[in-house]
Parts: C-alpha cells; sequence; structure tokens
C-alpha cells in the first residue's frame, strides 16, 4: 500500500473530502490531492499528522528487508534503456 493510498483510504473511513482534511491540516486542496495520487510522497511525520487528523495513526517499526535480486536486475535493466527502447518495450508489451 502506498502512502497516497493510506491516506485516501484514512480520509474516507472518516468521512472527509479532501478540502475538510486539507482544512484540518491547514495545507491546500491541491496539496492533498498530489499527495493521495502518489505525485509527492510525503514525509513521515507529515503522514502521520494527516493519519491523525482523519482520526487514525500509523505504527512504525523495523522489519527485516530482503531484496530480491531478479526484481533488481530487471530495474537495471530497464534503467539503462533509453526513453526511446522503453517506449518500444512499453509498446510490444501493450501488443501481446
Amino acid at each position: 500500500m502506498t502512502s497516497g493510498q493510506l491516506i485516501r483510504q484514512a480520509r474516507l473511513r472518516a468521512s472527509l473530502t479532501q478540502a475538510e482534511l486539507a482544512e484540518r491540516v491547514r495545507k491546500p486542496r491541491q496539496q492533498i490531492v498530489r499527495w493521495e495520487s502518489d505525485t509527492v510522497e510525503p514525509g513521515l511525520s507529515t503522514l502521520r499528522r494527516l493519519l491523525r487528523a482523519c482520526g487514525f495513526d500509523v505504527s512504525v517499526s523495523l522489519i527485516p528487508y530482503a531484496p530480491d535480486p531478479e526484481r533488481e536486475a530487471r530495474l537495471e535493466a530497464i534503467r539503462r534503456e533509453t526513453p526511446k527502447e522503453r517506449l518500444a518495450r512499453l509498446l510490444n508489451e501493450l501488443e501481446s
């Protein structure tokens, strides 16, 4: 779950509009839109403030992270592609 999905879910459970949440945290409504759409990711303290404004909180704990070598290799291959190569690959995937 992304931070944007978490914010949206908390806001909807609290029966708040984006404008109402924005007013509670004293931010422009467009900022709420950017956070919910994952265009911009809020910092942890901001995320907690948003969730608390909706009547919720988030628990933070450290858990072991196990990297996925296959996923990392795929991402690295994509990073090395030129924009033209990425577009061609995506178009081929859509046609398949």
